[in-house]
């Protein structure tokens, strides 16, 4: 087991049980099985040191919860590739547009090959290996070997983050960065080395933005490059453990990204959306920075410094995404959420779109072209007196900044 800093120390798979996701082959339904409720994959971190942002589905009793019954013709709970290339105006981008990704994350998944060659499979997605030329995984100097020591809880995370890359882009090539471990010093470090073999770097974790953050910033910053991270997930002002914004979503060379509810509707989209908020603790992040300045293309009035975030997309694990993850305790199929699923699906969008390496190397393309997003207007993730910190409205709020996406004509 790893020292204090580990951040896998809890970890649980999740079917989805009991709502209106379940589907055909997930195991344990019942009447009396419990109420599926949901953990953080990973635990929090120091002061220096980041937290995956993976939220994942358990029962209440915290039984791992799994889809086990599945085949090629029974799919597993949770959203499908089709399900969110038809909720974001994807379907034919999805189908042709090419890119490359590089995910940045702590420790070693072993399986990460082998779990992302399951999910393509179980979709017909076109197989994404490192034979084939279209998935490399290396450590955060750019090498094969050696590779940090295994964790769990960043595993999960690890599948996740593959996963939503292959949903919403299915024929991008796909570059995995591991860091040594969760310190800010080798994640920077892997994310600078992700800027220089990819235009599009996705970064699904965070720590304190507090004193001493913005010596990390440099790490997010490059020409051509666009950074996106998660903004967190835990509600506005967070819980004693990430107060505000964390990094690096507050960096101003990087699109912060917050979470939805994405639910079924008869409209002619299908879907809608609210601000994530499962709980007191639980629920997408939004904030003022309290370290780094106020970007010139951000124009919103009772934040002084950098506010977060800039887009969103679904991360309730109520309503929660398909991921296939061999190295949990009971690995198999699991429904996950957190604003881990919504960076990698944004950091996706930016590859469909072709023409990052031209745009800013920040958001404020997406402010400029914000009439091309679903603006989320209902929910709220904390308490603020019913404005745009924590309030979803018309136009930009915190939670989830401009909107999400319809198409690629925002990016």
């Amino acid at each position: 087991m790893h020292n204090s800093i580990r951040t896998g120390l809890a970890v649980f798979t999740a079917g989805l049980l009991g709502s209106s996701l379940l589907v055909a082959g997930t195991a344990g339904a019942g009447a009396s099985a419990p109420a599926p409720t949901s953990r953080a994959a990973c635990s929090a971190a120091p002061a220096g040191y980041a937290t995956c942002d993976a939220f994942v589905r358990v029962a209440s009793n915290g039984t791992p919860l799994v889809s086990r019954n599945v085949s090629p013709t029974i799919n597993p709970a949770g959203y499908h590739p089709a399900d969110l290339q038809k909720a974001y105006a994807l379907t034919a981008l999805s189908a042709s547009k090419t890119g490359t990704v590089a995910i940045v994350d702590a420790f070693n998944d072993p399986s990460a090959e082998a779990d992302l060659g399951v999910y393509r499979k179980q979709f017909a997605l076109p197989a994404c290996t490192t034979a084939n030329g279209c998935f490399k995984k290396i450590n955060q100097n750019g090498a094969a070997s050696p590779l940090p020591p295994n964790d769990n809880g960043w595993s999960e995370e690890i599948s996740l983050d593959l996963d939503m890359v292959s949903a919403i882009c299915p024929h991008c090539k796909i570059i995995l960065i591991e860091a040594t471990n969760n310190s800010f010093t080798n994640l920077g470090a892997a994310a600078k080395r992700g800027g220089l073999l990819a235009h599009i770097v996705s970064n699904s974790y965070g720590g304190h933005d507090a004193s001493g953050a913005l010596a990390f910033a440099p790490d997010y910053t490059k020409a051509g490059v666009q950074y996106v991270a998660s903004n967190g997930d835990h509600n506005f002002n967070g819980d004693g453990n990430l107060s505000g914004p964390q990094i690096p979503a507050a960096f101003q060379s990087v699109t912060a990204v917050g979470g939805t509810a994405l639910k079924r509707a008869s409209n002619a989209r299908g879907f809608t959306e609210s601000v994530w908020k499962t709980s007191s603790t639980e629920g997408t992040n939004s904030g003022c920075s309290v370290t780094v300045a106020k970007p010139a293309w951000q124009h919103d009035t009772i934040c002084k410094k950098r506010m977060i975030g800039d887009v969103s997309a679904v991360a309730d694990p109520n309503t929660g995404v398909s991921v296939y993850d061999s190295q949990a305790p009971v690995g198999g199929w699991s429904v996950f959420g957190g604003t881990s699923a919504s960076a990698p699906i944004i950091a996706s969008i930016y590859a469909l779109a072709g023409n990052a390496a031209t745009i800013p190397a920040n958001a404020s393309h997406i402010y400029a072209n914000a009439t091309h997003l679903n603006d989320v207007t209902v929910g709220n993730n904390g308490t603020c007196s019913g404005n745009y910190e924590c309030t979803a409205k018309v136009g930009y709020d915190g939670p989830t900044g401009l909107g999400t996406p319809i198409g690629t004509a925002a990016f």
